[in-house]
């Protein structure tokens, strides 16, 4: 049992509004629905929130229709300048999933301060030194409290060379002895699978080596129910600050309650710096503005399960969303088997992202084509060298078949040198469309350039736009059945012969989009049975429709042939996204395409063809 002498208040940072809305819902939360709750919190005097970076600025541009940067300054507004606001940002991928040049990572630096951030959270997934350095300069230069993480992970597999503590604790001694200003070290565990021992001990060695006076910060989620006890750990082993949430976006895949920690360190001569009374207010605001969400249980349970696929709470909520969306939920548990694999294979990075999803997307491209038949882009990259030096040397084998299938070379170099400077390709493409060239849209864009991804499906032009695509998380409401009554004898009107093209509005969130229907005419013959409905969705007299290999809905992000190009079996004509990754869409059979019936952009599922080849 841990016990002080002398009392010793633990500072907080609460959590719901940045990894609470990430881990429960992948971020999809709209704004006004959380601000009451933001509201409370202010009143209630917590001076220390997380409210940006991570998922939460591509969140909102991907499935909001909401500027990430307006976000945050309405945010800054009601909570006033007296509250710290912190953001996550991921090392050489700032707050994308690629890597970025630093002249990136300095206009990151620069807006994020502007939109209100006093402290920005970095972390190096590979936990490589070198990045850390040369990423927390942009920070430093902004004016932003530099909180530099060492990234922790309880490993899959045996290992007394990595994720030791004294393997965290060198790092942080290089982070210390580094060319840049740190005002503080956190230990961020994502996945929440580090034990406790290892959490005192490593809390013991940093803070012998960690001027007076620097905090020592500590992050985990409860995904294995161990996050108070491994709060316990750290705190008894000299740490100064943690993170804390509140329901209903605590525990499970989200940190510890405020009232769960509270309650543990009662009587020890510990306590938080936070109101703890207030908690039942901001819980039940949070509740009303979010009673309309749909909770997956995957997501608010905790699981046991993850010490042995260390995922953390902010990619499993997002990967369940997608894999449900997808029609690939049952393939769940492969995916988690399959983990360990990836891990071992990789180098063991730590599983936080971009590093968590690059497993994950590698675990599933296991599952769903044969182990190492696909080698996903960022694992790929990965164990070549282009995100830094892995803790352990990968997989020898996967190397050469990264290598093979990507076409590219093992890198040893800086992983900033080696990134696109993407600000001159982002100001075209505003050029191009007539948009408003700013520092804020230069970012918008270039944060969401994927290699290989045509610019028309960048999130950022389409937010620009107007065309940002709405996509939350809510309850499925259940519209009662019409009541059947019997039509009066009338003329049949004509039916028409040719397709009609009409528009329709559709009003969301006080954004109204308008689309464009066209309606192909019901035949006059017989309707076709069920069996010979299901047979022409294959194959029909007029040609071989191709599909999405996927039960649910994709997007279409690539077409690669036009009417009347010749294919052969197995040639790649489309490619599709899911789970955030392209898929290529291969020809069943030889022949010429005669139609092409979707278009870039369009989401489809399996009822829908993309082309016909006859």
């Amino acid at each position: 049992m841990i016990f002080t002498d002398t009392p010793k208040k633990i500072r907080v940072m609460f959590t719901p509004f940045r990894d609470g809305l990430q881990s429960s819902f992948g971020g999809k939360t709209r704004l006004e629905d959380i601000m009451p709750a933001l509201e409370a919190s202010a009143k209630a005097e917590i001076r220390h929130i997380e409210f940006g970076g991570g998922a939460r600025f591509q969140a909102p541009m991907f499935y909001l229709g909401e500027n990430p940067f307006e976000t945050m300054e309405k945010i800054q507004a009601v909570v006033g300048p007296d509250t710290d606001l912190q953001i996550l940002t991921r090392s050489v991928s700032g707050v994308t999933l690629t890597t970025q040049s630093i002249e990136a990572l300095q206009l990151q630096g620069k807006l994020m301060q502007g939109a209100g951030t006093t402290w920005d959270r970095n972390f190096d997934y590979m936990n490589d030194v070198r990045n850390m350095i040369n990423t927390g300069r942009p920070i430093v230069e902004a004016g932003m409290h530099h909180q530099a993480c060492v990234a922790l992970l309880g490993l899959p597999f045996h290992s007394d060379k990595v994720h030791t503590a004294e393997f965290y604790i060198d790092i942080g001694r290089q982070l210390l002895e580094g060319d840049v200003q740190i005002d503080s070290i956190c230990l961020k565990d994502a996945s929440g699978t580090t034990d406790p021992k290892t959490i005192y001990d490593t809390a013991v060695g940093l803070k012998k080596i960690m001027p007076a006076g620097m905090p020592l910060w500590m992050h985990t989620h409860d995904t294995a129910s161990m996050a108070v006890a491994c709060y316990m750990a750290g705190i008894h082993g000299g740490v100064d600050g943690v993170d804390c949430s509140v329901r209903p976006m605590a525990s499970g895949t989200v940190q510890p309650d405020v009232r769960s920690v509270a309650h543990a360190l009662k009587g020890t001569g510990y306590s938080l710096d936070i109101n703890v009374d207030a908690m039942t207010e901001i819980e039940s605001l949070l509740e009303e503005g979010l009673k309309d969400y749909n909770f997956n249980p995957t997501t608010t349970t905790a699981d046991a399960r993850v010490v042995g696929f260390p995922m953390p709470g902010g990619a499993i909520g997002p990967n369940v969303h997608m894999m449900v969306k997808a029609g690939i939920i049952h393939k769940y548990g492969d995916v988690l088997a399959e983990f360990p694999v990836v891990v071992k294979a990789g180098g063991a990075w730590t599983s936080v992202t971009p590093g968590s999803q690059q497993y994950w997307l590698q675990a599933f491209n296991n599952v769903m084509f044969g182990r190492w038949e696909k080698i996903e882009s960022g694992y790929g990259r990965s164990v070549l060298g282009y995100f830094g030096k892995t803790p352990l040397s990968p997989d020898p084998e996967v190397v050469k078949i990264a290598s093979e299938q990507l076409k590219m070379p093992v890198f040893d170099g800086d992983p900033l040198e080696a990134a696109p400077n993407n600000i001159e390709p982002a100001r075209k493409a505003l050029e191009e469309r007539s948009l408003p060239i700013n520092d804020r849209n230069l970012f918008l864009v270039l944060s969401t350039m994927v290699p290989g991804k045509k610019m028309e499906l960048n999130e950022g032009i389409k937010l620009l736009t107007g065309k940002g695509k709405i996509d939350i998380p809510l309850k499925k409401k259940e519209e009662p059945a019409p009541a059947v009554v019997a039509a009066p004898a009338t003329v049949a009107a004509p039916l028409p012969t040719g397709p009609i093209t009409s528009t329709c509005k559709v009003e969301e969130g006080g954004k109204v989009r308008t689309f464009v229907v066209t309606v192909e005419p019901a035949s006059t013959e017989a309707a076709p049975s069920a069996t010979a409905l299901a047979t022409a969705q294959s194959t029909s007299s007029q040609g071989t429709s191709v599909y999405s290999v996927f039960g649910g809905e994709v997007e279409v992000i690539d077409i690669l042939v036009k009417v009347g190009d010749q294919v052969n079996e197995g040639m790649v004509v489309a490619s599709i996204e899911a789970m955030k990754a392209q898929h290529d869409i291969k020809a069943p059979c030889a022949g010429t395409v005669t139609s092409v019936d979707v278009r870039i952009g369009d989401e489809i599922d399996q009822s829908r063809s993309i082309l016909t080849i006859s």
